[in-house]
């Protein structure tokens, strides 16, 4: 994409800058990172590891020079919180399909809870998602789930730090994870509710942390939108001085 010329304020973006913004719900990673090309007039824009349209929260998008960074920060440890509900299942692990196979959650006590949430602390092999945009053969795997095709996900060693349940509201279970990169919570979710023999899909997600970033430093796009509009302000207010 070829670079046209940019307004004075925004010359910092051209040369490089990392921003912090806060994912809405329903967005895209790459929303987000349009989002940003548009305000700033700069072309060279990319994001540090995707966050799912139903997810919120923290994503690390950098511009210009500043994007030889993004593989650096794609490998940090990463932060989330959420809610899994138990008692069904979804072909995607969250909300972006239909649960199905409803079963009882009568049985699932607090101790259960939390004894099967230490089974997945520490270094597990986790499957990813058949609807992920994991490549399999040069092809993504959710076009090939969404092709009707067979798909079949090789486990991957991850590193779960913590898995802590934070509120209980059966059938929901409210959580935060601290992992490695290329861990899917959808996956834990998945696989969590297996392993209680009830099911489980992710229902909410927020990323909170990538790295020493927080979520609480981050722009809304919209507080993003109203500091571009004001460093455009004032660089025309010092020009005319």
């Amino acid at each position: 994409m070829k670079q046209k010329p940019v307004h004075t304020a925004m010359q910092p973006f051209l040369e490089g800058q990392v921003i912090l913004i806060n994912k809405p719900l329903r967005w895209t990673s790459f929303d987000a990172v349009k989002k940003v090309r548009i305000l700033t007039g700069v072309s060279k824009v990319g994001h540090a590891g995707t966050l799912d349209p139903l997810a919120t929260g923290l994503l690390i998008i950098c511009t210009g020079k500043f994007t030889k960074k993004i593989n650096g920060y794609m490998g940090m440890e990463k932060e989330y919180t959420g809610s899994i509900t138990l008692g069904a299942c979804t072909p995607t692990f969250d909300l972006e399909s239909e649960p199905e196979n409803i079963q009882s959650t009568e049985n699932i006590t607090a101790e259960k809870l939390l004894i099967t949430a230490e089974k997945f602390t520490g270094n597990i092999m986790q499957v990813p998602p058949i609807h992920s945009a994991i490549k399999k053969d040069g092809k993504k795997l959710y076009e090939l789930a969404r092709k009707g095709k067979e798909v079949i996900a090789e486990p991957r060693p991850v590193t779960i730090s913590v898995f802590e349940l934070t509120k209980i509201e059966m059938p929901v279970v409210y959580f935060r994870v601290v992992c490695s990169t290329g861990t899917y919570i959808r996956s834990l979710a998945n696989d969590f509710g297996a392993t209680l023999g009830c099911g489980g899909y992710l229902s909410s997600l927020c990323r909170t942390k990538i790295g020493d970033f927080s979520v609480g430093d981050a722009y809304t796009l919209e507080t993003f939108e109203q500091y571009i509009q004001y460093l455009k302000r004032s660089s025309e207010g010092q020009a005319n001085t």
